[in-house]
């Protein structure tokens, strides 16, 4: 085999134990993400909590800031802060919580100020709203379920499409593996599972569920191409090599922070704090 011959296998051959090692990681990570999600209260909180501040300390290490110990503790230390007041129940207190944290966060920051106070912006927001999401106790689970199946099929059916049809470039500056077929292709498959949800709980409204699943997708996609940005910016490969074939936690997260930050603001809007979960699903 000539050299020009073996690059391509090597390639191949990386990316089917890239696929692998992705497929194994989310075997153990869907089933405790479920778990928790159907426990709710204090186990909920506390997995969200400690994903919130992976997230924070992954976003110091992309932007270079995460030697300064007196940021990350503080950042890390007033995220435990908002989250036992959210499992208390206490909403205002943790948003207090959180916007200390930022003031803290900016005023100790020497170098990359900005960046830094965004990325405990970023993590306090998906903290808030993971648990926001699942805090109704009628349709909180099944809302969170929702939006976790579609940001997973969003990815699954992305990652296929993308593969298997290649085509134009999404936004080759930012993503050059995207592609406007792995886009529809997730787009596609959130609408799939949307119309399979509305079937299986007898919701008769499943155009507007799967109208919903598109903004979802979109907003779950948004957040990719973000991070992609991000790590571009400044010229990081992945988040960090936490997880087996997705990289950090920034990799597996990123689309479910921005469609999980829509989600609850939909549900606020049309449910209010007592059912942000109803007002996402029941149109």
């Amino acid at each position: 085999m000539t050299e020009r011959e073996a690059a391509p296998a090597a390639a191949s051959e990386r990316a089917s134990h890239n696929l692998l090692a992705r497929i194994l990681a989310s075997l153990v990570l869907a089933p405790v993400t479920i778990g928790a999600a159907y426990a709710g209260d204090w186990l909920w909180t506390a997995l969200v909590t400690l994903a919130a501040i992976g997230l924070y300390l992954e976003w110091l290490m992309i932007v270079g800031a995460a030697r300064a110990i007196r940021i990350t503790v503080s950042g890390s230390v007033a995220l435990v802060v908002a989250g036992s007041y959210l499992a208390a129940g206490a909403i205002d207190l943790a948003l207090a919580a959180q916007l200390l944290g930022l003031v803290v966060v900016a005023l100790l920051s020497s170098e990359q100020r900005g960046w830094a106070a965004a990325g405990f912006l970023y993590a306090a927001a998906a903290q808030m709203a993971a648990i926001l999401v699942r805090l109704d106790p009628v349709a909180g689970f099944a809302a969170l379920i929702f939006v976790l199946l579609v940001v997973w099929v969003t990815d699954i059916g992305g990652y296929f499409a993308g593969r298997g049809l290649g085509g134009p470039k999404l936004w080759p500056r930012v993503s050059p593996k995207k592609t406007w077929a792995g886009a529809l292709g997730g787009l596609l498959a959130a609408v799939a599972v949307a119309i399979v949800v509305a079937k299986l709980a007898s919701l008769t409204a499943w155009f507007a569920l799967a109208t919903l699943a598109v903004v979802l997708s979109l907003f779950a996609q948004a957040g990719d191409l973000f991070e992609s940005f991000l790590k571009r910016r400044f010229d990081a490969k992945d988040s960090s090599r936490l997880i087996p074939g997705h990289g950090g936690l920034m990799d597996r997260l990123d689309g479910f922070v921005t469609a999980s930050l829509a989600a609850v603001l939909i549900g606020l809007a049309r449910g209010g704090l007592e059912a942000p979960g109803r007002g996402l699903l029941l149109w």
